[in-house]
């Protein structure tokens, strides 16, 4: 008699409910030695080779992204995140809000502007690149970035990132005319929220660039990416008495994106630690801590294999070091 097929419903429903992986003692341990105003975290959230360090099962993408924030944002470590799908278009008010009702109140979001700001040039339908008339229009960025981003988050609403990414210097007028640019585009937004400024130019990266940040009581966003200066020489752009440090740990040196996700994929483990980086990143956040000051980062997979596994690493450093400091 043949053997009888075990059958698979059809139609099978897979659970809503997304269960946090318990942290490790260590990791909880390092939560109490940290000020609750550094807040570390991830770029996103969506990816099962989270599961062990984040998700307690492996879940798909799918339900990730629709109801895993709660479930992150459960680990003692994990306080804050950032939004990357608003760079591509504006935030909806609703998602952010729905956001917002599905983490604690310490938790924070770090949130990317529309590209329509921060991009001189864009493509259009006919594949050429062509002017952009939003290109650091205080205006559109006021009702297509801060305020839904204010009205969904509130005050779960750690900073609005405006990133450059590469271009032409000269679409902006050169490093002189862009310090300069930036600089009336930033006084021209709503006051309240904290405003932070990443760049992929080096020659963006000049003293004008630095004033006219403070000037306008926006802050650097030290990124870790291979286009930009080691930390050490970001961090000499921070005021030292500045409030806020916002920093984005993403990418080593010698390496592109595509090629980090084709050799850290599916994202479980620290494939290729940056001790170096880490160590950097730690001591900031420890002097960060020690004077008072808030801190909120994010750390993607690409930079060491497992960004919640970085930001676990990079939490214990820090603890560390203000422990040792005492």
């Amino acid at each position: 008699m043949a053997p009888v097929a075990t059958q698979i419903p059809l139609f099978a429903r897979e659970p809503i409910a997304v269960e946090p992986a318990p942290p490790s003692a260590e990791d909880v341990a390092a939560a109490t030695r940290i000020p609750p105003g550094v807040r570390l975290g991830t770029s996103s959230w969506s990816f099962p080779g989270w599961t062990g360090s984040v998700w307690q099962c492996s879940v798909r993408p799918a339900l990730l992204a629709r109801h895993g924030l709660a479930a992150y944002a459960r680990h003692p470590l994990l306080r804050a995140v950032g939004i990357d799908r608003s760079y591509y278009a504006p935030p909806e008010r609703s998602l952010l809000a729905r956001y917002a009702a599905e983490v604690p109140d310490g938790f924070r979001f770090l949130v990317k502007a529309h590209e329509h700001v921060t991009c001189a040039q864009l493509r259009a339908p006919s594949g050429r690149s062509e002017p952009n008339p939003r290109f650091l229009d205080a205006a559109y960025a006021t009702d297509a970035v801060v305020a839904p981003a204010v009205a969904g988050l509130g005050p779960k609403l750690g900073a609005l990132v405006f990133q450059f990414p590469p271009q032409d210097p000269a679409l902006a007028g050169g490093p002189e005319g862009f310090a300069e640019r930036l600089h009336g585009f930033l006084t021209r937004l709503p006051r309240g929220p904290a405003y932070a400024v990443e760049i992929r130019n080096q020659a963006w990266f000049t003293p004008a660039y630095v004033q006219a940040l403070r000037d306008a009581g926006a802050v650097h966003c030290l990124a870790l990416h291979p286009r930009m200066p080691d930390l050490e020489v970001q961090e000499a752009a921070l005021a030292p008495d500045a409030p806020l440090l916002v920093a984005r740990w993403m990418l080593r040196r010698g390496m592109r994106y595509e090629q980090a996700r084709e050799r850290y994929a599916p994202f479980d483990r620290l494939a290729e630690p940056d001790p170096r980086n880490r160590e950097r990143l730690a001591g900031l956040l420890a002097r960060t801590a020690a004077r008072g000051s808030a801190a909120l980062v994010t750390v993607n997979n690409k930079a060491e294999g497992s960004a919640p596994l970085s930001v676990f690493a990079l939490a214990r450093r820090t603890a560390a070091l203000l422990e040792a400091g005492r």
